[in-house]
């Protein structure tokens, strides 16, 4: 039974959510908008199967609730920052930097999960990851403190991260 289930829903998370950004998108609730969803979610998981062979175990869904608000939060504040930084900082006086980031985190879909919320926040960009997947190199806009920004992302969301994969 067990081998069934996985076999139609690889991932059924993911097919959740694909059928639910499937209606969204159609912006409309029907019945045949949530089947078509539905085949969707069935169907692109049990395609791209083989390119995730090591599912994430323990995903922990109401920690990443919290951390999801935590990233909105920080994106809203961050493009406040940014505008202020741009209106206010002459060119000259920018002081940008790369930061070398050391990972806890194992997992490829954690880490991947970290580097989109460093760069989906202004003023951020992952541009890297060491082939070991040990570091990621960061790209900030403007700071007075780099080891700062480093600590940051280890404590806001590096640790939060950590748990929701656990």
């Amino acid at each position: 039974m067990m081998r069934a289930y996985h076999w139609l829903l690889p991932h059924p998370f993911l097919t959740l959510i694909l059928t639910v950004v499937w209606v969204m998108l159609q912006n409309q609730v029907s019945a045949g908008m949530v089947v078509f969803g539905l085949i969707l979610g069935i169907i692109i998981p049990r395609m791209t199967a083989i390119w995730w062979p090591d599912r994430p175990k323990g995903f922990r869904l109401g920690k990443m609730s919290v951390y999801s608000l935590i990233v909105l939060w920080d994106i809203l504040v961050a493009n406040v920052q940014v505008a202020w930084v741009v209106l206010t900082v002459p060119n000259a006086r920018l002081k940008p930097a790369w930061i070398v980031v050391p990972l806890e985190l194992k997992q490829p879909e954690a880490i991947t999960v970290l580097a989109g919320t460093i760069t989906l926040t202004p003023g951020t960009v992952s541009a890297d990851l060491s082939d070991e997947g040990h570091s990621l190199l960061v790209h900030v806009l403007h700071t007075d403190d780099p080891d700062a920004i480093r600590d940051d992302i280890k404590t806001r969301y590096e640790r939060r991260l950590l748990e929701i994969f656990s």
